[in-house]
């Protein structure tokens, strides 16, 4: 029975069509993007027996890699996640990660290396250098944060600034020189499984802060609609403040953590990190129009740039292709975040 003889006879018209519509709704965004997971993993499990007759999946030494390589920026996107909600921008999270990276760096090198950077400063407790770049990332972040907040920098011009400024910085440091022969205490940072074990514990703190906590409504808040933010009593300029401290801390101690798995400070390190943590963060279901995003989404998106990478790595495709590639899923993750919007604006 149609629509219009359900009506002419009397009946009224049946809500059932709108039912499938509403389910689909329900549906958790990470689902979709955990599926999408599944078959990127998939099909180069697939393209692996195919073309080179091994397989991607069975081999778990390769996959512990991946999680490894993932976790510094994992633990930089947890920070960039905040930072979007708020419909804002962090591009200077690689530049501090490296700024970070020489400064802890060189509070924690041997007491018997004759080339320390500060000789009187060697040897200290694994605690001072680690607190150092603590300080490091939340100064950059800090400044980030006034500048958005207290004098209407667009985050995207601030961040850019910090971004150029923060690598002068790593590099002004030493003179460009790395910084090596650092403390076993130090280096046990980074080593086994412990950076993945960071990103896991900052990923769950920052999961429940946004979930159940004030600070959390208040980001999301600020994300879906300003005025309306600081219409509801919200100080908005001080929640930014501290949304993009936060995110320069995690940069901090994403660089601690890098300097302690390569035993060494760079100025070179973290080129690129803060586009592979936005990337994570958009395809994990953050969008960039602000106010939707959760952690759970992220971590699956860092795992998906991962497996991205390790699947490319053991197809032995060249790393220029592996780019192109990678910037091709980016956009089109903004596409499906730009369609979504304009769907969620039609409802």
């Amino acid at each position: 029975m149609t629509l219009n003889e359900a009506t002419q006879g009397g009946v009224p018209p049946a809500p059932a069509v709108d039912k499938p519509t509403r389910r689909r709704r329900k549906l958790p965004t990470e689902v979709s993007i955990l599926l999408v997971l599944i078959g990127i993993a998939l099909i180069f499990e697939a393209l692996g027996w195919v073309l080179i007759g091994q397989s991607f999946l069975g081999n778990t030494q390769r996959l512990v890699v991946m999680i490894l390589q993932v976790s510094v920026i994992g633990i930089i996107a947890v920070g960039v996640t905040q930072v979007i909600i708020t419909s804002g921008v962090d591009l200077s999270s690689g530049s501090v990660v490296a700024f970070t990276a020489m400064v802890a760096a060189s509070l924690a090198q041997n007491p018997d290396y004759a080339r320390a950077v500060y000789p009187a400063l060697t040897g200290l407790p694994v605690i001072v250098p680690i607190v150092a770049g603590l300080l490091v990332g939340l100064g950059a972040g800090l400044v980030n944060g006034a500048l958005i907040a207290y004098t209407g920098i667009p985050p995207f011009i601030a961040t850019l600034g910090m971004m150029v400024a923060a690598r002068g910085a790593a590099k002004w440091y030493t003179g460009g020189q790395p910084v090596s022969m650092l403390s076993d205490s130090y280096s046990a940072i980074g080593a086994g499984a412990m950076p993945v074990v960071i990103f896991l514990v900052v990923a769950l703190i920052f999961h429940i802060a946004l979930r159940y906590t004030r600070y959390g409504k208040f980001t999301y808040a600020i994300g879906a609609n300003r005025q309306a933010a600081i219409v509801s009593g919200i100080n908005v300029n001080r929640h930014l403040l501290t949304v993009y401290a936060i995110a320069g801390t995690l940069a901090g101690l994403a660089g601690i953590v890098t300097s302690a798995r390569a035993v060494s400070g760079q100025a070179g390190m973290g080129v690129s990190y803060e586009l592979d943590a936005i990337a994570a963060a958009v395809i994990g279901g953050t969008s960039l129009a602000g106010g939707v995003g959760r952690i759970t989404g992220t971590v699956i998106g860092v795992i998906i740039l991962g497996v991205m990478t390790s699947g490319f790595t053991f197809l032995r495709i060249d790393a220029y292709y592996q780019e192109i590639v990678k910037g091709v899923i980016i956009v089109a993750a903004v596409v499906v975040d730009q369609y979504r919007q304009r769907k969620r604006g039609r409802a």
